[in-house]
């Protein structure tokens, strides 16, 4: 923070810029969160010390790095193009500033398990009865 603040003028933090670009990214269909840099990347990560796969550089340009984990199944190419449209969008729309660079690299293919429906439980077969309680015009 300045101590001399300018009339007019805004300051925008790294960490306001950091913020604005993981709900971007998180919010691109396709990409199931960020990759980390293995075991001693979780580790600064918990120390607080780095944000797994985001890195920002905002002086001279803004350069954005970013190393993501995406759903298996997907076209990577288009979901890396979902995302740089999503966090350009958002700076511009948030900051009126464009990123100079948008770097993705993919970390890791994400297959999500999904569990199957319960079957439905179902009559064996429709009796003449049934037809006529159900108040249709069917014959």
């Amino acid at each position: 923070m300045t101590h001399d603040p300018t009339a007019g003028r805004s300051l925008i933090t790294k960490r306001a810029i950091r913020d604005l670009v993981r709900t971007a990214v998180l919010s691109s269909y396709g990409v199931t969160g960020f990759a980390t840099g293995g075991p001693f990347g979780r580790l600064l990560e918990r120390a607080g010390l780095v944000h797994p796969g985001i890195h920002l550089e905002i002086e001279p340009e803004l350069v954005i790095d970013l190393r993501l984990t995406v759903a298996y199944g997907l076209p990577i190419a288009e979901v890396a193009r979902q995302v740089e449209s999503s966090v350009r969008y958002t700076l511009k729309h948030a900051v009126d500033r464009e990123p100079d660079r948008v770097s993705i690299r993919i970390g890791k293919l994400v297959h999500q398990h999904a569990m199957a429906p319960a079957p439905a439980a179902c009559p064996a077969k429709p009796a003449t009865s049934d037809l006529a309680a159900s108040g249709t015009d069917v014959a």
